[in-house]
């Protein structure tokens, strides 16, 4: 139970994702950053200092036993996502974690389950679905503005650091294309079509590391409606979604950021919605995780555990017909 008028935000975690999160706080309503953890006190120091955060601790442990703390973020490397979320949990903390919230289904239910045990807030920080030009778009396939969607189209890539060791490459840390950047694109399909594909089509480029460097799916839902997703780490891509219907399309360019929705009616653009964000567009994640536990609710109502479990089911599902599996699974 959240104690005073506004969520206490534990970090955990200080690389770039998190700095772009706690900057975005102060873009809110409901929360304040009160404490940051990492693996080295120095470090978790610095982030303090910087971002005006006043508890500071050199283990993520600390930072989850603080009773002062009401919700964790966590924006550690995917592999240790289910580690850190059930520990959290396990000491009482409500969690947003990155996405992809695990690594695989598996993981997913039995973090799902902890949740639900403790009466636990639990979700997926999907900014992307948050930001309102997103929502916007989402309200206008569901008015029926374009029509039956029958087509979405959506692609997010860009060249990565080409470490080895690094993040994006390394099996061991669950890098590769899918789950860092094509969990936008699959996400997206998901939310439109809400359920899963009858059929998947798919192909991917597995590098030295081995992990996927690049990948393209194409999937076959009901009454023939198919969704063209793709992803990359080596490639720039124009990271743009389009979702066809059958009286117009929307675009959302630079899809991830959202900045803007434009809906088109034979060939015509109609409407152009973008929102004055100050920030990124992490606010809006943060606060709605605030007004729901402000609430008293355990999960978000429309990005629950549940609509998380049906991406990573594709997800998973992707990665067995490219054989792809991470060496701790």
């Amino acid at each position: 139970m959240v104690k005073g008028s506004k969520v206490r935000w534990g970090i955990m975690g200080t690389g770039v994702i998190a700095e772009q999160f706690v900057t975005d706080l102060a873009f809110t309503s409901t929360g304040i950053p009160y404490a940051v953890g990492s693996r080295q006190k120095s470090k978790a120091a610095d982030f303090a200092s910087r971002y005006d955060i006043p508890k500071a601790y050199g283990s993520y442990k600390e930072l989850i036993e603080d009773p002062e703390v009401d919700v964790v973020y966590i924006a550690t490397p995917h592999r240790y996502h289910l580690e850190n979320s059930l520990n959290s949990l396990r000491a009482g903390k409500a969690v947003l974690c990155e996405k992809p919230i695990t690594v695989n289904r598996q993981e997913l239910e039995v973090l799902i389950s902890e949740a639900r045990a403790r009466d636990l807030f639990l979700m997926e920080a999907m900014w992307m679905l948050f930001l309102p030009p997103m929502r916007r778009a989402l309200e206008w396939i569901t008015e029926g503005r374009i029509g039956e969607v029958r087509l979405v189209q959506a692609e997010f890539g860009f060249v990565g650091d080409g470490e080895p060791e690094g993040r994006l490459l390394n099996p061991e840390l669950a890098g590769g294309a899918l789950l860092d950047v094509g969990v936008y694109p699959v996400a997206l399909a998901t939310a439109i079509y809400g359920s899963q594909p009858s059929q998947i089509m798919s192909t991917s480029s597995i590098g030295e590391t081995g992990v996927d460097e690049q990948f393209s799916a194409l999937l076959t839902y009901d009454s023939g409606k198919s969704a063209s997703l793709h992803g990359s780490i080596t490639l720039g891509m124009r990271n743009e979604a389009v979702i066809h219907g059958t009286e117009g399309c929307i675009v959302l360019p630079s899809m991830n950021k959202a900045p803007s929705a434009i809906l088109y009616k034979e060939g015509q653009e109609v409407e152009n919605y973008s929102d004055e964000r100050q920030g990124k567009g992490y606010e809006y994640e943060a606060d709605e995780v605030g007004r729901s536990l402000l609430a008293g609710r355990k999960e978000c109502e429309w990005l629950a555990p549940n609509w998380s479990l049906e991406v990573m089911r594709l997800l998973d599902a992707l990665r067995a017909q490219w054989g792809l599996k991470y060496p701790f699974e």
